[in-house]
């Protein structure tokens, strides 16, 4: 684990009561610079000025789902480290990724751990009303998965290869499940079965499923597939119910997954909070990628009824890469979910975002080509984030595109969107 670096301002005893003449000199130069050394851990230069530089909002909400990543936020409350930064984290259990789309929007919820499509969506218009929104960091990379029902593995679909020849064998409406129509288990569905070449909008229904939800209506025979994060797919396979197809690491490695998300007004308008908010979501962030002690801690905690309210053995396991598919084969993945990971995790890259936006213009979420490059640098807020880092010292990578090979062997670099966008041979 990371030592924490920031000096604690030691508290007032009744004999520092007077004014500094009264103290000596030497201690009261220590004391100053002890106050200095702590809010230049926060990126502020010097003490606050009147308050000035303090969190505008003291108390702020934060809407989750249900879902493994989401651990980040609720670790940030749980062990103080919302208030080491001046603010308190209400964690707030959402529903579904729609539901926590209108509380951004309509201010009912301060920031979200949200889906990184959805907050395109809304910035877009393209996923409900239309509202400038601020991609602030990104929580974590891997661990979502694709899950097919036990019923079709039983007859051969194992994976895209297999469920393609299956599907061309055996006609019917075939479903499958995302949780929000512009978010990232959306994408990676179509990616999959457009990369196993099955075309999503005319081989295949897709439906829209809260995550909790998914397992529930695979049993009941609702879905032939879905895609969704943990702990939801190894509860398919602990519950007898379906296997795991492909993780979505095996899509993208390092893929871009949740972030925590809020509205550009609010960022404008209370910057210290959102400051504040930041450093403690990155210091949970660096808490739980620093050990095995620490990722199992955290699995206790969100496994409860309050967080996830599930068994902690169906979260253990993959967080620390130990996979099984509920067919016989298990493996340890180098690429499981990650937090922090030296901080790579975190940096919101124009590419990710720009990457969503080309997947909705394959698929005819929307209708022109957007500005990319434009966009992303009003949603991804860069220099917000290097200004928070660079306070805790955390290393940024010095260019804010990345380059990634994806399951299907096509490239993905930023360079030319459009191009990129129109590229594939299945597509809307």
């Amino acid at each position: 684990m990371t030592a924490d670096t920031t000096t604690p301002i030691a508290a007032a005893s009744p004999a520092d009561a007077g004014t500094p003449a009264q103290a000596s000199r030497r201690d009261f130069i220590k004391k100053g610079a002890a106050t200095a050394t702590f809010f230049s851990t926060l990126g502020h230069s010097g003490v606050w000025a009147a308050g000035s530089d303090a969190p505008e909002k003291e108390e702020v909400k934060i809407g989750f789902i249900p879902l493994t990543d989401c651990a980040s936020v609720v670790m940030a409350s749980v062990l103080g480290f919302d208030k080491k930064y001046g603010v308190k984290i209400i964690p707030t259990k959402e529903a579904s990724w729609a539901g926590v789309r209108d509380k951004l929007v309509n201010g009912e919820l301060d920031f979200a751990h949200v889906l990184y499509g959805l907050v395109y969506g809304v910035h877009m218009g393209t996923a409900g009303p239309k509202k400038d929104m601020a991609v602030l960091m990104s929580l974590n990379n891997n661990g979502q998965a694709i899950t097919l029902s036990k019923a079709l593995a039983d007859k051969g679909a194992v994976d895209g290869p297999s469920l393609a020849k299956f599907i061309a064998a055996n006609k019917r409406d075939y479903t499958f499940a995302g949780t929000f129509p512009t978010g990232t288990h959306a994408m990676w569905m179509h990616y999959w079965l457009a990369a196993a070449g099955i075309n999503p909008l005319s081989g295949a229904r897709l439906i829209t499923v809260p995550p909790p939800q998914m397992v529930a209506n695979m049993r009941i025979g609702n879905m032939d597939g879905f895609c969704v994060g943990e702990p939801w797919n190894h509860r398919a396979i602990m519950d007898g119910i379906g296997v795991t197809a492909n993780t979505t690491q095996d899509i993208w490695k390092d893929h871009p997954e949740k972030v925590l998300g809020t509205t550009a007004e609010f960022t404008k308008k209370y910057p210290n909070t959102t400051r504040a908010v930041m450093m403690a979501v990155l210091e949970a962030s660096r808490w739980i990628d620093a050990g095995l002690q620490n990722k199992m801690k955290m699995a206790e905690t969100v496994a409860q009824k309050s967080y996830i309210n599930t068994g902690v053995d169906a979260i253990n396991q993959r967080i620390l890469g130990r996979y099984q598919n509920g067919m016989g084969k298990t493996w340890d993945d180098p690429n499981h979910m990650k937090f922090f990971n030296d901080g790579k995790v975190n940096f919101p890259y124009l590419s990710d975002g720009m990457w969503f936006l080309t997947q909705h213009k394959r698929w005819g979420l929307i209708k022109s080509h957007p500005d990319y490059l434009g966009i992303a640098k009003q949603v991804n807020q860069i220099d917000l984030y290097k200004s928070v880092a660079s306070a805790m010292g955390i290393s940024v990578p010095k260019d804010p595109m990345r380059s990634s090979k994806l399951m299907d062997g096509i490239v993905w670099d930023g360079k030319d969107p459009a191009k990129y966008a129109d590229g594939f041979s299945i597509k809307a």
